[in-house]
C-alpha cells in the first residue's frame, strides 16, 4: 500500500472492513508491509496512567485476554506519552520507533515499530500519519467491542468501580482553540463516587466536578443520578442555575443522600466564565505563576432542597487568557490530601500539559496515602487560552510530533 492521502483512505477502508477487534491489527499489518518492519504493535494506556498493554501486532496477534502489560515508569513509552513526541533508537535487531496515538490531547496509546534501517523524515511522517489514523480507528471501533476497555484496566473492577468509570467522559482530555483541559481521578479503596464531566457546544464549554456522600454502591448510585440529571439538563439547554436545580431535585427525589458539586460554564466567544458552587471546595487559579484559591459563595449541596429551600446562585468568575483553573474534590484537600501543598504543587507543574499536571496532582495525594486512599482524589485542570484563539492549541499532541519529525530525539 502506497503512502499519501490515497493510501490513508485505503487504510481506513481496510480497517472498517475488518472486525472491530481486528481493526488495529489491519493498521499494524499495513505498516509492516509498507516499511518492511520486523514488528509493529499498538500499546493502549491503562486507566491508571501508569502502564500500557500491548493489544495488537502485525504478526502473531495476541488472542483472547492475554496481553503484555508494561509499567511506564522510566521507560521510553513514558517519555513519548509525556512529551507526545516521536522517539527512535538503534538496537541490535533494527531501528525502534515509538509514536504517540493521540486525539485532541487524549493520550490513547502508542504505536511501536521495529524497522530494518534508520528511517528518513518521509517515513517518519507517514508513520505519524498512520498513528493519527489509528487514534480514530480505536475510538470508532471501541463502540463495538470491550477489547479496548479491557486493555485500559490492570485489574477487574468492582461493580461500584464499573459504574463510576462509565460515568466519566469518554475522553479524559480535550484540546480546543480556546482551552485545553484534562480530568484525573485516583479512586479510594472503597470508592467515593467522584465524577468529572465536560461538554463542548458551539458557543459554550461546560465543566462539572461532583462528589456524592458515601462509599461503594451507595455513592455509585448517587453519582449515576447526579450525572444523569446534569447531563440531561445540559442537553436540554437549561441554564447553569437550572442544571443545578435539576441535579438537586433528582438526588432529593430518589433518596440518594446529598453531594457537593461545582458547575462551570465558559462563553467561548467572549471568555465570560460563570459557576455554581453546591457545597464544594473553592476552585484554584494560577495566574502568572502564582496560585491561589478563588473565594466564591457556597450554596447548599445537591439533594438538600427539601430541607434547605434556596436557589443556586450563578457567580461570575474572573478568567483571563493564560490562566490555569483547577477544580478539585475534598479528597485532594482533606485526609491524606492535607499532606500535600496543593498550591505549591500547582505552581511547580505550571509548564506541564493539563494532562500531565492533573495526573501529577492526584498521584501526589495517592503517594501521601501510601497508595491506599480513604477518599477519591479528583481534579479537573483547565488552561484558558482566550476567546480570540481560532485554531486548536497543540502544545502537546500528535500534530506537534508529526510537524517536528525532523527534530526527533535520536538515541544510538
Amino acid at each position: 500500500m502506497s503512502g499519501g492521502q490515497s493510501g490513508l483512505t485505503r487504510l481506513l477502508t481496510a480497517a472498517e472492513r475488518a472486525a472491530p477487534v481486528d481493526a488495529v491489527a489491519v493498521v499494524a499489518e499495513d505498516l509492516r508491509r509498507r516499511f518492511g518492519a520486523m514488528s509493529v504493535s499498538f500499546l493502549i494506556v491503562d486507566l491508571t496512567g501508569k502502564a500500557v498493554a500491548r493489544l495488537a501486532a502485525a504478526v502473531g496477534v495476541e488472542g483472547g485476554r492475554e496481553a503484555e502489560r508494561i509499567a511506564l515508569h522510566g521507560t521510553a513509552y513514558e517519555q513519548v506519552i509525556r512529551t507526545q513526541r516521536l522517539y527512535q533508537e538503534a538496537t541490535g535487531e533494527g531501528h525502534r520507533v515509538i509514536v504517540p496515538v493521540t486525539n485532541r490531547g487524549d493520550a490513547i496509546g502508542l504505536l511501536e515499530l521495529l524497522l530494518p534501517a534508520h528511517p528518513g523524515a518521509d517515513v517518519l511522517d507517514e508513520v505519524g500519519d498512520s498513528a493519527h489514523i489509528l487514534a480514530y480507528v480505536v475510538i470508532a471501533n471501541g463502540r463495538f467491542t470491550d477489547l479496548y476497555t479491557w486493555g485500559k484496566r490492570s485489574r477487574p473492577p468492582t461493580l461500584a468501580a464499573e459504574i463510576q468509570y462509565q460515568l466519566l467522559p469518554q475522553s479524559l482530555s480535550c484540546e480546543a482553540a480556546q482551552f485545553t483541559l484534562c480530568g484525573s481521578l485516583e479512586p479510594s479503596e472503597d470508592l467515593s463516587g467522584d465524577t468529572f464531566d465536560y461538554a463542548l457546544d458551539r458557543d459554550t464549554l461546560h465543566v462539572s466536578v461532583t462528589d456524592p456522600m458515601g462509599h461503594d454502591i451507595a455513592s455509585a448510585l448517587a453519582a449515576t443520578v447526579l450525572v444523569g440529571a446534569l447531563r440531561g439538563a445540559r442537553r436540554a439547554g437549561a441554564d447553569l442555575a437550572e442544571q443545578a436545580h435539576r441535579a438537586d431535585r433528582a438526588l432529593a427525589d430518589q433518596g440518594h443522600g446529598h453531594a457537593t458539586g461545582q458547575l462551570l460554564r465558559i462563553n467561548l466567544h467572549n471568555g465570560r466564565a460563570q459557576l455554581v458552587n453546591a457545597g464544594h471546595p473553592w476552585p484554584l487559579r494560577m495566574r502568572e505563576g502564582a496560585a491561589q484559591a478563588i473565594t466564591c459563595e457556597v450554596d447548599h449541596p445537591f439533594g438538600l432542597s427539601v430541607t434547605v429551600p434556596h436557589p443556586y446562585r450563578v457567580q461570575d468568575l474572573d478568567l483571563r487568557p493564560g490562566d490555569r483553573l483547577l477544580m478539585v474534590t475534598d479528597g485532594m484537600l482533606e485526609r491524606h490530601g492535607e499532606a500535600v501543598d496543593l498550591l505549591a504543587l500547582l505552581e511547580r507543574t505550571c509548564d506541564l500539559h493539563p494532562r500531565e499536571a492533573a495526573a501529577t496532582l492526584t498521584s501526589a495525594v495517592r503517594d501521601a496515602a501510601g497508595g491506599r486512599l480513604a477518599d477519591d482524589a479528583t481534579v479537573m485542570c483547565l488552561d484558558w487560552h482566550g476567546p480570540e484563539q481560532t485554531l486548536r492549541n497543540v502544545s502537546s499532541g500528535a500534530d506537534t510530533q508529526r510537524a517536528s519529525a525532523s527534530r526527533v530525539h535520536q538515541h544510538s
